[in-house]
Formats: structure tokens, sequence, C-alpha cells
């Protein structure tokens, strides 16, 4: 049976211009979270939700629209100054049937206090991304939010845009929102943002729908640029207050034109099914191909068996990692070298097998150079070297830099011995009070939902060490061919 808040939202969008299938079950769980199910067998290409443009919740169609234009406010920003409007009116938004049914806020990263953030995100792909964050929406906040309070009217709560509700709505924001078109840009979309994600598993596509005079608009439109770049027009001396008087009838025209254009909007958006759905399964749209930490980062959640886990390995731990083995002066010598040859990386992928990407092993080789070979590359003139200049050989093979290389040839031994190394080096960043078997044994013995975010935290850590694992064995494996080659042992 429906729950209360269930059945308001269903009856606000049925006066809004929402149109759900009955062929779709809206299920709230005990968390108070709610997903999508079929109540029948669904078929690919069945439409099961059409909604409205009007309906969706834009810095467009929000009642903070004059402020938020006035304010100069666009993207994100923008679109959470809706939000916090919105809600800040209560029960007197249009969209309170709609709002009602959505958590406070995500429990993203960004709004964890910077304590857990850093007891549990420490070494982690996004932790230094996360707190970089929060500094910047406090920033955006005091210099954006705060000031529109004093512009609000009486009806509108303003201890809605405060620093909490500013953080909830981002959230809101970051895992719920959809590009709508080019008009009202992103925004939140009843019902669209019910389906759960699935990495890799779609059932359900978000599309619009245009009407059918809009391609025909579309090709006047160009016809009209067409013509008007054919015959350009000198623009003709006009007196100062009659430029003012011109560009203030302009806004207007453009104020007429965008009300028109929400107003005449028949367009909609519809969800489509791209595959078969039984009955009684659980309906679910997709992110994207991504792994753990931009699922935690941006959505507030991770998968244990995610396929597109990967780690990144720092330009500064490679750095780091030759500045010890050799010289500071050196390193920065064989950086500007690699540099020279068109590299630019900041920081190298490891996928989730455990194989570095190329650039990785091409900037250990370099660094790695005989000295007659560096300084035959190095004084060649002039800013980037010619394709002759950017030949070596690698054991019994030439390497061109700049070009595709086979991971086997330069993964020579002692390229081999610097990643187990900074391979070291990446894992240290978790610290040394637990090891990957024990993060998963704490994994194991979480209890959702009491120990959420702990539990993604482990998930990401435990899918990042793995990661890292995979690679030592990747390269050892690769040690182990050399002649006389010894495994070495993790320090």
């Amino acid at each position: 049976m429906a729950t209360r808040r269930l059945r308001a939202f269903k009856s606000w969008m049925k006066a809004n211009g929402v149109d759900c299938s009955d062929a779709l079950d809206l299920v709230e769980d005990q968390n108070d979270g709610v997903s999508v199910k079929a109540l029948l067998d669904l078929k690919e290409g069945d439409v099961v939700a059409n909604i409205s443009k009007t309906a969706c919740l834009t810095v467009k169609t929000s009642g903070a629209r004059e402020m938020i234009e006035s304010a100069e406010l666009d993207g994100p920003l923008a679109l959470s100054v809706a939000i916090m409007y919105e809600r800040g009116l209560g029960e007197e938004s249009p969209w309170a049937g709609y709002l009602q049914i959505l958590p406070f806020q995500e429990d993203l990263p960004l709004v964890w206090p910077l304590d857990e953030l850093d007891s549990l995100l420490s070494g982690t792909e996004i932790h230094k991304d996360v707190k970089k964050d929060h500094g910047l929406v406090y920033e955006d906040w005091e210099e954006n939010i705060v000031p529109l309070t004093s512009l609000l009217p009486g009806n509108v709560d303003p201890g809605s845009f405060g620093i909490k509700e500013y953080l909830a709505a981002k959230s809101l924001i970051a895992s719920r929102s959809f590009e709508i078109d080019d008009y009202h840009g992103w925004g939140m979309v009843p019902l669209a943002d019910l389906f759960n994600h699935k990495t890799g598993e779609e059932d359900v596509h978000f599309t619009a729908e245009l009407p059918h005079s809009e391609s025909d608009s579309e090709a006047d439109d160009t016809a009209n640029e067409a013509t008007d770049e054919d015959e350009p027009s000198s623009p003709e001396p006009s007196l100062e207050g009659e430029n003012t008087e011109n560009e203030e009838a302009k806004e207007e025209e453009e104020e007429e034109e965008n009300t028109s254009m929400l107003q005449d909007d028949v367009s909609s958006l519809e969800m489509i099914m791209v595959k078969n759905v039984p009955a009684g399964a659980e309906v679910y749209n997709t992110y994207g191909l991504i792994g753990n930490a931009a699922l935690l980062h941006r959505y507030g959640f991770t998968e244990l068996d995610n396929l597109y886990n990967i780690v990144n390995i720092d330009l500064d731990l490679v750095t780091e990692w030759s500045t010890s083995s050799f010289t500071s002066r050196y390193t920065r010598a064989r950086l500007a070298l690699w540099e020279k040859l068109g590299y630019t990386s900041e920081y190298f992928e490891v996928s989730s097998t455990g194989e570095p990407e190329t650039e990785l092993l091409m900037l250990l080789n370099i660094l790695l150079l005989p000295d007659e070979t560096y300084k035959a590359l190095s004084t060649t003139e002039g800013e980037c070297l010619s394709k002759e200049g950017r030949e070596i050989t690698i054991g019994k093979h030439k390497v061109m830099f700049g070009e595709s290389c086979s991971s086997d040839v330069l993964l020579t031994e002692g390229v081999c011995e610097a990643l187990l190394a900074i391979v070291d080096k990446r894992e240290s960043l978790y610290g040394t009070t637990s090891s990957l078997e024990d993060d998963v044994v704490r994994l194991e013995s979480c209890v959702l939902p009491r120990d959420r975010r702990l539990y993604h935290s482990l998930v990401l850590r435990v899918s990042e060490r793995r990661i890292l694992e995979k690679l030592r064995s990747y390269v050892r494996e690769r040690v182990g061919e050399f002649p006389g080659g010894k495994r070495r042992k993790k320090l």
C-alpha cells in the first residue's frame, strides 16, 4: 500500500503533467528511499513515463528566476538557489508535492563532516577532491548565497538559505539532476530521478521528445542565419540615449520571448525502456560506466563488483620516488625532457585489471635512460623533438616516444623495480593502521544502513587496494621472466 507521501506525489504528478505508466510501481523502503519496480512485464521500446518540461524544477520555471538572473548566477549555483527558494516556500511552492518525496540531502561525501572525510577517505582517489569541494562550496555560499537572503519575499523562509541547506541542494543536484534542453539547462526532473543506478545495466533511458513543428522551425532558423551571414549590415550611428533605450527594449523583448517559450513549450521528456524487464524486478537507469570513486563522489554510493574501478598514481609520487633514488636536479631534468617529448599528465591510471597506463611506463623509462641516451635526446634543438629525435632502443626494440608501444617492451627490469616502489608509496597513503585484509574484515562486519558511510568508504578502499595488489602481481610476473629475476616482496 502506498504511503501518504507517495500518494501525495502521485496526485502532484497527475496535476502537473507527469504521466507515469500503470506498469510502474513506486516502492518506499525502510529508509524512506523510493525505487521503481515493474508491476507488469516491460518490453523494449515501451514509454513508461512522459514528463512535461513545465513540471521540471529549473531556473526558468522557479519563482526565484528573476532574483537568480538579476544576481547573474548560472549553472549548479543557480539551480541550488531555485531549490532552496522553493523549499523555503513550503506548501506554497508549486513543487511542494514533488519536493516532499525527495530526501533532505543525498549522503555524498560533500555533506560529511571534515573529520569523517579524513578518517574514512584518507588515501582514496576522492579524498583531496572532496576536501577541495568543501572549501569552494563555503566560498560560494558566503559570496553568492548569503547576499540573496535580504532579497527574499516575506513568504520564503530565510533559514532555507543556510549553509546546510545549500550543501543539501548541491547534493541533490549532483546526484539527481538531468540536462533538459538548451533553454532550461539542467534541472530536477520529477519521477525520472527516482530510478536507481546500476553500472552497465540500463533498463530505461531518459530522452527529450520534440514537438512536430520544432524541426521545421529549426530549419527556418538555419535559413535565417544563412541570410544574415550573406548580407551583413553596417551598424547605424546613434546617440547614447537611443542606445540605452534600445538596450532596454531589447531586454524587454527577450524577457517576453522567454516567457512565451516557457508557456508555449509543449515538448516533453520521456522514459523509454531499452530492454525487457520482468514483472517484480527493479527498473534501473544508469549514470554511465564509472568506477566506485566517481560513484561515491557524485552520487553517494558504491558497488561491490564494479568492473570500472581504477586507481590513479599522481605524478608527485613518481617525482618523489625519482628524487629519493637520484637527485632533485636529475629528476627535474628528466621531467623537462618528458614534457619536451609531448607528455603532460599529472596522474596515471591503473586499470581494474592492474595494468598501468603506458604513459607512466614511458616516464619511468625516461627517468631511467642511460646518460648518453638522455643527452642525445635533450640536446636536440627546439621545443619539440622530430620523429627521428624521439626514437630510442629498449632491449631489442626500437621505441618512438609519443607513439603507441607494447607494455611488454616498456616493462624493463628497472621499470618494474621502480613501479613496485611507487606502488608501495601509493599504498602508504591509506595509512599503516590497517592492511587490505583488515579492511575486508571491517567491510564484512558493516551493518546497513547504520554503517553506511563506513561501508561505502571501505568498498572504495578495498577496490582500490585490490587494484594495487593486481598491479604488484602484474609487475612481479614480469620480473620473474628476466634472467635471474627475483620476485620482490612488499616492503
